[in-house]
């Protein structure tokens, strides 16, 4: 019998990896010699590139860079292969870099992540995968762009630094200086949210307040980045609000696209496609997927739902254990979920959970491949 086991992590309690291991010992006390392969796998969002480096037995590459603030700091990224590496701007330019008090959209920059791409580039990789969730910025992809050489300048010709602080000076951009290296190389952007990067639902109004914008600077940082999308539209031909997630991480996603030519894709089916999932369930008998919490959303992108629809292609069950179920879980029945049990019980507190992750895990765990075995004899 072969099991393969593709969970998400649990946020502040359980590894992807943990989990696979905990799977695999609770299968091997209630089958007989069962297959086990655990795949470490993520959305796209945080922790993509630790779990790609676990699955592929990649390796990590660090490098000095600077936050979201400028300050020096070390962060990583992922060799997947010698022509391929992933990226996770969050190692670089993440909100959770900053403090509470420090955290404000005007005054930040992806310059870190500009940093790591060039890093990449002049270690040879030609395929740069590029996870771009949990950012503390909203500089329009400035930083990243100042960083490869590419020059915002204001009114009078003075050149401008890459923070939300300066959208609204932004006159001409100069691309003549952009770093050569990046010409041979193909950039994949992993990203699960539609959002454009003016408007309504664009990366300011929708995400700014999550990074400590105020409702004062987040009507600034509009106008600015109204005026940046002008700005590309006169000079390059592409209007960024017509392109779908280009306001994801505060408009990094329109200066990947526009700048370095980069296609935007799905996170999780990046990651699938990229640990040759296809394959590994071509002949499983079950799938056993989760995450720390699943409701209507885990449809829309997340990890369960992609693991969900691949494997009922291929014709093959996956069941969900999570931490929590949500209100609209039951939707992920129409996105290949055959079955989803919870480690939780309805008097239990999230931080009891929490704490007693690990034997909660492995004792639904049990029960679930004890009620497979007994439908399956």
């Amino acid at each position: 019998m072969k099991l393969v086991f593709a969970s998400d992590s649990f946020k502040g309690s359980l590894t992807s990896k943990e989990i696979s291991q905990i799977l695999t010992l609770a299968a091997k006390e209630v089958f007989d010699n069962p297959i086990c392969i655990g795949i470490p796998i993520a959305d796209g969002g945080e922790g993509t590139a630790d779990s790609l480096i676990e699955a592929l037995n990649g390796e990590r590459i660090y490098v000095k860079t600077h936050d979201p603030l400028m300050r020096e700091i070390t962060a990583y990224y992922g060799k997947l292969d010698e022509e391929s590496a992933v990226i996770e701007m969050a190692s670089a330019s993440g909100l959770t870099l900053l403090s509470e008090e420090e955290r404000n959209p005007l005054y930040t920059t992806t310059y870190g992540t500009g940093e790591m791409i060039r890093d990449a580039v002049n270690r040879g990789f030609r395929n740069i995968n590029i996870a771009i969730g949990g950012s503390a910025t909203n500089d329009g992809g400035m930083g990243c762009a100042e960083a490869l050489g590419i020059r915002f300048l204001d009114n009078v010709g003075n050149e401008l630094s890459g923070v939300g602080d300066n959208l609204e000076k932004v006159c001409r951009i100069d691309t003549a200086d952009k770093y050569p290296g990046l010409k041979n190389v193909k950039f994949t952007i992993m990203c699960d949210v539609a959002n454009p990067l003016c408007g309504d639902n664009g990366a300011t109004r929708t995400f700014a307040p999550q990074k400590g914008a105020d409702s004062e600077t987040v009507e600034r940082l509009e106008k600015g980045m109204c005026n940046y999308r002008d700005v590309i539209i006169r000079d390059f031909g592409i209007n960024p609000d017509k392109i779908q997630g280009g306001g994801a991480a505060g408009g990094l996603g329109t200066m990947l696209m526009v700048f370095l030519s980069g296609m935007m894709k799905s996170g999780i089916e990046t990651v699938l496609d990229l640990v040759y999932f296809d394959s590994l369930i071509s002949d499983a008998d079950l799938v056993v997927t989760g995450e720390g919490r699943s409701d209507w959303q885990s449809c829309f992108g997340k990890a369960v739902s992609g693991v969900g629809k691949r494997a009922e292609k291929a014709g093959v069950p996956v069941y969900l254990l999570c931490g929590s179920l949500g209100p609209g879980a039951e939707e992920l029945y129409n996105h290949g979920i055959t079955s989803m049990m919870s480690i939780m019980n309805p008097k239990m507190t999230l931080q009891e959970a929490m704490k007693n992750a690990k034997e909660l895990y492995r004792k639904n765990a049990v029960r679930m491949f004890r009620t497979i075995k007994s439908v399956m004899d």
